[in-house]
């Protein structure tokens, strides 16, 4: 079938430029606070307890990211405003279940023998759930300028909490509770309307559920089996060469993985609902040539300068502890510069009707990243482990690439797209 121009494509994406600039700003100032404090945080907390930190954030996180069965994420496909509160109830009521269940197994966890710390489980995963959901539902509305001030408050207000906590000597509690209460800051902030009573005279709470059931049965694994990643890759580094080496793992992925955090979660959010509403079309195809060519070229002089300047940086900005970092960071250059490709791109596929496919390509990403990571460790340590993940999801982000610049015109039913 040859593309036909949605109705008001070309329109639709006249103002995508403009969102993103205006996340990218908030984004931008946002990562500006931790980047600049990270050298303050090493100095006021080991390697050991970055690690048992980065540990528990992974846990939360991996739980978090399917605490609303992803069910918010159809908001910006809502066809209506009462569509959209029905969707939000749904999360909402469906958030409370997770965080109770996550409250059982702060408590298996700290039975299995970690520290007083993993209370504070159930509470992060309530609250990051809620940012989730807040954030989509100012997503839909578009409201670009308040997305952008509760990015701000998330990251920038994490990391001067954490400050706090380390002067105050709170250690790995300080780590935990700071960003939790950032959070909480920032969803407010979005405004999200918090009654759990069903919209009167909206469509059946079952109907909205069964129309955007792709979101539970084929995003929710995908999106967990993402977050998965970081949770195992921790869990291995730890468990191979202990906590401080965790410390290590984390602390330069998240500081790896900031620029694709920042360009990528500006550029999604502000894509997303413009895809959305235009479908796969041909404005919407050629779209994601441009972003995937910027992207492209970002992500090539991210990879040669962290080739070039990573150990000697790492070691100048966090101490001479902290080295190992940096030879890690070298090592994982060609992974971080193609996952900054890749991190905005996976709203493609939820709008265009490709998340069967998605889903069963990811788990196969998780599969080699987690392969290729095992191996690296047992034959080269940190660093071995970091050239070993470049190298197989090199190939892993290429095939990915090639399949959404050659993205079929039809997607198959129930987001079931042939790979």
């Amino acid at each position: 079938m040859p593309d036909t121009p949605s109705p008001g494509g070309s329109q639709s994406f006249r103002g995508l430029g403009r969102a993103s600039l205006t996340l990218l700003a908030g984004g931008a100032a946002a990562q500006a606070l931790p980047l600049l404090l990270g050298p303050l945080l090493t100095r006021l907390f080991s390697p050991m307890e970055f690690g048992l930190y980065h540990l528990f954030a992974a846990v939360a996180a991996n739980v978090a990211v399917v605490a609303c069965a992803r069910y918010e994420f159809a908001l910006p496909m809502a066809q209506d405003d009462t569509e959209a509160n029905t969707l939000r109830v749904l999360c909402l009521r469906m958030l409370l279940a997770c965080a109770a269940l996550s409250g059982l197994g702060a408590v298996g966890w700290w039975w299995a023998g970690a520290g007083h710390w993993v209370a504070w489980l159930p509470l992060a995963v309530a609250v990051a759930g809620a940012l989730s959901l807040a954030t989509l539902w100012a997503t839909r509305a578009q409201a670009f300028a308040a997305l952008a001030t509760a990015r701000v408050l998330q990251y920038g207000g994490a990391a001067l909490a954490q400050v706090a906590a380390g002067w105050a000597g709170w250690g790995v509690q300080g780590l935990i509770a700071a960003p939790i209460a950032a959070a909480l800051v920032a969803t407010l902030c979005l405004r999200l309307p918090l009654g759990l009573s069903w919209p009167a005279g909206g469509p059946a709470c079952r109907e909205v559920a069964r129309r955007h059931q792709d979101f539970p049965l084929l995003n929710t694994p995908h999106a967990f089996a993402g977050a998965l990643q970081d949770t195992l890759a921790l869990a291995l580094v730890a468990a191979s060469l202990g906590p401080a080496a965790a410390g290590f793992w984390g602390l330069t992925l998240r500081y790896l993985k900031a620029p694709a955090s920042l360009v990528g979660g500006a550029v999604s959010q502000a894509l997303y609902p413009k895809l959305a509403a235009a479908g796969d079309s041909a404005h919407a195809r050629a779209a994601l040539r441009q972003v995937m060519g910027l992207l492209g070229g970002l992500g090539l002089g991210l990879t040669l300068l962290l080739m070039l300047a990573a150990p000697w940086a790492f070691e100048a900005a966090f101490g001479a502890p902290w080295r190992p970092a940096g030879d890690l960071a070298r090592a994982l250059a060609p992974y971080i510069g193609l996952h900054f490709v890749a991190s905005p791109l996976g709203v493609v596929t939820m709008a265009w009707g490709g998340q069967g496919w998605a889903l069963k390509l990811a788990l196969v990403g998780q599969a080699v990243f987690a392969a290729a990571l095992a191996l690296g460790l047992a034959w080269g340590g940190l660093v071995g482990a970091g050239w070993a993940v470049s190298l197989a999801m090199g190939a892993y982000f290429g095939y990915y690439f090639w399949r959404l610049l050659h993205w079929p015109g039809q997607a198959a039913s129930g987001g079931q797209s042939a790979p």
